[in-house]
Order: structure tokens, then C-alpha cells, then sequence
């Protein structure tokens, strides 16, 4: 009698497990499974999980009560990079999601969250540039400023609805804030392209501007460049991804601004475009079949941005042949899953210093909690409406992912493109 009872109640339990018994004739319920995630949507998520700590705090005033003042573990000068990490964080996330804010595409949802990004936006340009506010910065603190007012300013480059939406008086104080840089003398490196792009971004809206610090830009860098789509970070070559956080969009940007001024950069801009491409495709091919990379070089901990040329061409459906929309966004794709995935990416909703979590070791000198956010760049393509082939198309293997599963695939070799 026991064994039996024990029987009934076993059988009981797995009833109720399985979701209680069926009447008879009852048709059981198919299971009810979550909608699947669109790669769009992915990068939305991991977008707003990533800067929505900086606009709704800059949007609030709060921004540098909430900010942790983290720097290098090797800082060289610890107060002054936590003086200048608000203008960094300003400059870097506003460039990253600028593209997103000026589309006017997408569904109820993304619009709803795009409105809530432009309102957060437009308030905490208005507090960073009001001295009467807390979160207000000024951009006379060092050098360092020089560079990272130049990601404001090509925030503004890339989004026109950011200067048609911002009040006058405020226009005025950017203008102001910007020119105020000039104090500084880039360093003969990238820096140059900084120079360059604020006097880009004056002369984009009608402002008195500087074409001799262009002018140098441009022609150092074409003294610069070595050979199969790279350039030099000044007089000598490293192999980092500086062509790809600064050289290659900076000036594609750039050229692209003068080419509506005049002619004067035509046949500098036409090897240019062509480096642009070439790059673009070792790029996709540095990225591995799990969506990993060389980590190699300076600044390595700005994550995903290694790949913002890339983002950035896809973003002005500048992709050479080679490359299908389809195959980069599954590429980017990747990259985000795995630089954002470890459970030590964020610490209190901040990302922390690293590549893959948190790995303090990694960081550079100049290295603090809002030069990291340089990784936003990497979201450029949500630029591109919904529609665009680069979200629409079914999703497609990438170089290394076909490669390596066996496939045949066409060979690689360098270009000159002097």
C-alpha cells in the first residue's frame, strides 16, 4: 500500500510540473516564447545601458555628483585628469549616438527613446555650458581639452538637428568654448585632425574659422601615410588602432566639409576614399570568428571604438565591394557581445577600465572613467533607418567566421595607394 500511495503522489508531482493534468479532448497550450531579439534592438539596449548615466545626469545637473572619478592605475597627473574627464565623457558619448539622434526613423519605441536622448541632450549642453551650473565645463583646463573638444564639435558635424535644436545662447558659448582651444598646441600626432575638426565644425555653421590649421592637417597626414590604408601617428608607425579611434573618420569628416567650400582637397580626398575602403576591409577581417581581436597597442581599453572606422563607413554607406552591409553589422555585432558581455563591464551602471570586464592594468596614463566611452562610436550605424540593407538584410557570416569554418575564400594582399 505504501509503494502504491508513493506511485500516485510521484505521479502527481510530475502532473504538476508539466502544468496539471488535461481534460479529456483538452488540446495542450503551445508554450509561449519570448520574441526574438533584432540586432537593432541589441544595440539599442546595450547603447542605452552604456550612456544613459551620462544624459540623464548632465540633463539633471547631477552629472558630476553621480560620475566616479576614476583614473589609471599609472596616471601621470591625477587631479587634472579628473578635471577634464566631464568634457571626454561629454565629447565621446554625444560623437557616439550623434548619427542615432539626427534619424528620425524607427519604431514607437526607439522614437519615444530618441525624444527622451534629444530632451536629455539639448538640457545638458545647456548645463555644461552654463557657468551658473554645477555640471558646467570649461574648456580651458590643459591640452587634453583640445582633443575632446573636438568629439563635441564633430558631434555637431555629424548631427545638424543638434545646432538647429540648440538655442542661440548657447550656440554662442559653444562657438566660444570651442575657438578657446586654440590656446593649445596639438602634440605632431593625430592631435593635428582635433585642430583640424573644430575649425571644420566652425566653418560648417558660418563662423569665422582657421583654414591654415586644416590646411596643415590634411597635408601632414598625406605625408604620414605609409602605405595599405594606414598612416602614421606622427613621425613613426605603431601598431595600434589609431587610425580607426581618430586618422581615417576624422578625415573622411573633414574633407568632407571642405569639399563643400571648394575644390581645394579634391585629389586628396579621392586617395583618401580609396584608403578609407582599403581599411575598412583589414578591419572586418581583424575580427575574429567569436567576435574578438588583436588587443594590441595604446588605448586598447576604448573597447569596441577599435572598430569605428568601420562603423563609420557603414554609416555613410561607404563599405568597398567586399564588404556587404549584412556581413559588417553581423561583425559589429559580435564585437559588442563580447567587449560588453563579462559581468565586470559596469560597476554601479559605469564602465570599468578594460577590454573584456574589468582589467585595470590595461589602461594607459591619460586613461580615466570618461575616456572610455569612446566605445560609443561603435554604434554609428544606428544612423541608418531600420530599413537600410545594413539592419534589413538577412544576417551573413563574416571574413574570419567563414574562413575558419572552412570555406573557400578569396585572397587578400596589400595596395598602394600613394
Amino acid at each position: 500500500m505504501k509503494l502504491k500511495l508513493y506511485g500516485v503522489a510521484v505521479s502527481m508531482l510530475v502532473i504538476a510540473l508539466l502544468g496539471g493534468p488535461l481534460a479529456y479532448g483538452q488540446k495542450k497550450k503551445p508554450a509561449v516564447t519570448a520574441p526574438v531579439q533584432t540586432d537593432r534592438q541589441f544595440w539599442l539596449a546595450q547603447m542605452d545601458k552604456m550612456v544613459r548615466p551620462i544624459f540623464a545626469g548632465l540633463a539633471h545637473d547631477s552629472l558630476r555628483i553621480s560620475m566616479p572619478g576614476v583614473v589609471s592605475k599609472r596616471v601621470d597627473n591625477r587631479q587634472n585628469r579628473l578635471d577634464v574627464m566631464y568634457v571626454e565623457v561629454l565629447g565621446r558619448t554625444l560623437n557616439g549616438i550623434a548619427p542615432w539622434l539626427q534619424l528620425e526613423d524607427g519604431d514607437v519605441a526607439e522614437v519615444a527613446l530618441r525624444n527622451q536622448y534629444r530632451k536629455w541632450v539639448i538640457a545638458g549642453m545647456t548645463h555644461a555650458l552654463d557657468s551658473n551650473s554645477k555640471d558646467f565645463m570649461r574648456f580651458t583646463l590643459g591640452g587634453q581639452q583640445l582633443v575632446d573638444a573636438s568629439f563635441v564639435a564633430f558631434a555637431f558635424v555629424r548631427a545638424p538637428w543638434l545646432w538647429q535644436n540648440l538655442p542661440q545662447k548657447e550656440r554662442d558659448l559653444l562657438v566660444k568654448s570651442v575657438t578657446a582651444t586654440r590656446r593649445f598646441r596639438p602634440v605632431f600626432s593625430n592631435w593635428l585632425l582635433f585642430s583640424a575638426m573644430n575649425e571644420a565644425f566652425l566653418a560648417q555653421y558660418g563662423y569665422e574659422w582657421d583654414p591654415m590649421r586644416v590646411d596643415y592637417a590634411i597635408r601632414q597626414l598625406e605625408q604620414w601615410y605609409v602605405g595599405d590604408g594606414m598612416y602614421t601617428d606622427g613621425e613613426s608607425f605603431a601598431y595600434d588602432y589609431y587610425n580607426s579611434y581618430v586618422i581615417h573618420p576624422y578625415l573622411a569628416a573633414i574633407l568632407n566639409v571642405m569639399g563643400k567650400k571648394n575644390n581645394t582637397y579634391a585629389a586628396i580626398a579621392a586617395k583618401v576614399k580609396q584608403r578609407n575602403e582599403r581599411y575598412a576591409v583589414i578591419q572586418e577581417r581583424l575580427i575574429n570568428a567569436d567576435g574578438t581581436f588583436p588587443a594590441t597597442g595604446r588605448s586598447i581599453v576604448y573597447r569596441g571604438a577599435a572598430f569605428q572606422h568601420l562603423a563609420d563607413m557603414a554609416l555613410r554607406k561607404a563599405l568597398p565591394r567586399q564588404l556587404a552591409p549584412a556581413q559588417v553589422r553581423c561583425a559589429l555585432t559580435a564585437v559588442i557581445r563580447k567587449t560588453l558581455e563579462s559581468p565586470t563591464t559596469y560597476r554601479n551602471g559605469w564602465l570599468t577600465i578594460g577590454l573584456y570586464g574589468e582589467q585595470p592594468d590595461l589602461a594607459d596614463v591619460y586613461n580615466n572613467q570618461g575616456s572610455l566611452y569612446l566605445c560609443s562610436s561603435i554604434f554609428f550605424p544606428l544612423g541608418l533607418p531600420p530599413t537600410d540593407p545594413f539592419w534589413a538584410d538577412p544576417a551573413m557570416k563574416w571574413s574570419a567566421q567563414r574562413i575558419w569554418s572552412g570555406e573557400d575564400f578569396p585572397n587578400d594582399h596589400g595596395v598602394d595607394l600613394r
